[in-house]
């Protein structure tokens, strides 16, 4: 090419560039995405649950002592159905966002996750209805020096944020519970909030109605607040988290008293019914408090070996070894003058300790869980519970038994150990989580089997467990029991 060419051929492609800019720069950019629909992210999911707990002392009265989702001996369980229907708020995001989480459970596991006052006595047999939860949530972006990550709320219905096992089946390593977990609160009615500080560090602060309670009467059994709240921990990247956590206030119920269910106060005597039975407890249920405390700690020590611990101290400080109550002495007479007009041949007063002795419990378990593949999980737990004057731990076969005793009301089939004396327990626990592969379904989303074996026993020389018939006669009960349990758990998604 000439030399003097060069000007018009940088002439001639220059123009063409800005020809080509000037035509780009005519079309308009393609419009942003829109955002995700607010109910995008909801999920409509749930499982079916079914087990068996075969104990080997062959109990008289079908009845696993220190059990109860795995109460029935030697006989199957519809565990339950339980339906979720949840939009979950992003704790992370930069906005306000909202969500809501319900979820309703049928089967055996209802009797024990009943509030009073919502579903407790629709159906008269071992297979219930229960609301598990039922609340609002909201992340608020409110950022500063204590709340760096914003502000969590949920008010409504919820699972209690003590302890390292769950309602939820499919959440826990075992089929078979934990003393820890059976006679600790599982749920509550109120308002809980979470702070991230930071994001090592949230604080969690709350008011409930207190333990299995709802609002109001029936569903309220003393009309008195506690207090939910405590600390998380989440350090070396998420290996390691921390949970130390309280709830405490009243939970002594102000009367007795069935207002649905008749019942016959000794043998002989006609059925009553509300209000005839109504008495006020014996102590002041706005000054006798119960106190559940928990400090869970979980750490993945490897991809595949996680380590939990769960240490717990309960308090009750409203209760005496003979009135289950409590009975401060200047409540007495009321006392001696309600004992008469059901039967004067009844002790009074003079009976009873003059204050509350109160009760405790401190206990310790030590979970590990080991992945060997997507096939099998091997799990252990070992576990040390005192109950040291046989207040907490207590055996409910009725059908509406468990519901009564939080209520106070009358219930001549519970089940609890000699007063005043105390009982140690050790449980071992081994067994596998097995998640098999099954053909793919619509709805059905795989299958969750857990075989264990379990082994507990007394360590202080109490014989709490049930033992077999011998000519039709109760033989006693033992020291330790032994118990071979599996459940399935079915998994599926609606939505």
């Amino acid at each position: 090419m000439k030399w003097y060419y060069l000007p018009v051929v940088t002439a001639a492609s220059l123009a063409a560039g800005m020809a080509s800019a000037a035509d780009l720069s005519s079309k308009k950019a393609p419009p942003a995405p829109p955002p995700p629909a607010w109910l995008s992210t909801m999920t409509v999911d749930g499982y079916v649950q079914g087990g068996i707990a075969f104990n080997f002392n062959q109990p008289y009265n079908k009845l696993n002592w220190g059990h109860l989702y795995t109460d029935r001996a030697n006989w199957p369980n519809f565990n339950g159905a339980v339906l979720t229907a949840q939009r979950p708020i992003d704790p992370k995001s930069t906005t306000y966002d909202f969500g809501f989480k319900a979820q309703v459970q049928v089967g055996t596991d209802a009797r024990y996750n009943h509030l009073p006052g919502t579903s407790e006595y629709w159906i008269r047999d071992r297979s219930q209805i229960a609301f598990l939860e039922a609340n609002v949530q909201a992340h608020l972006p409110w950022t500063s020096f204590v709340s760096q990550g914003g502000i969590d709320v949920k008010a409504g219905i919820f699972p209690t944020y003590n302890g390292a096992e769950v309602m939820y089946a499919k959440d826990n390593l075992f089929y078979s519970h934990s003393y820890i977990f059976n006679f600790g609160p599982f749920l509550h009615t109120g308002v809980m909030t979470a702070t991230h500080v930071r994001d090592w560090l949230d604080v969690y602060a709350g008011v409930t109605t207190g333990v299995n309670t709802f609002i109001g009467w029936p569903g309220n059994n003393n009309a008195a607040p506690s207090f939910h709240g405590g600390v998380g921990l989440n350090l070396l990247d998420g290996n390691l988290t921390m949970m130390a956590i309280v709830h405490h206030g009243p939970e002594n119920s102000k009367q007795a008293g069935n207002p649905f269910l008749p019942f016959q106060p000794f043998p002989g005597a006609p059925a009553l019914t509300w209000p005839n039975t109504g008495v006020a407890c014996f102590c002041n249920p706005n000054t006798t408090d119960r106190t559940f405390v928990n400090l869970t700690t979980t750490y993945k020590a490897t991809e595949n070996l996680t380590l939990i611990t769960d240490m717990a101290y309960n308090r009750e400080s409203g209760w005496n070894p003979i009135s289950p109550t409590g009975f401060p002495q200047n409540w007495w007479g009321g006392f001696d003058a309600a004992i008469a007009t059901v039967n004067p041949a009844w002790p009074g007063s003079a009976n009873l300790p003059a204050s509350p002795q109160g009760a405790e419990s401190w206990a310790v378990a030590q979970y590990a869980s080991y992945k060997v593949n997507d096939l099998f999980k091997i799990n252990g737990r070992i576990e040390y519970y005192r109950d040291n004057k046989n207040f907490f731990v207590a055996g409910f076969p009725g059908y509406f038994d468990a519901v009564n005793f939080l209520q106070n009301f009358p219930c001549f089939s519970c089940q609890v150990q000699p007063a005043n004396v105390g009982t140690t327990y050790l449980a071992l626990t081994a067994g596998v989580t097995i998640t098999p592969t099954i053909p793919k379904l619509p709805i059905i989303t795989g299958m969750i089997i857990r075989p264990e074996f379990r082994w507990d026993t007394s360590l202080n020389g109490a014989t709490p467990f049930f033992r077999g018939v011998n000519n039709g006669s109760p033989t006693g009960r033992s020291r330790s029991q032994g118990m071979f349990n599996v459940d399935v758990i079915i998994p599926f998604s609606l939505l």
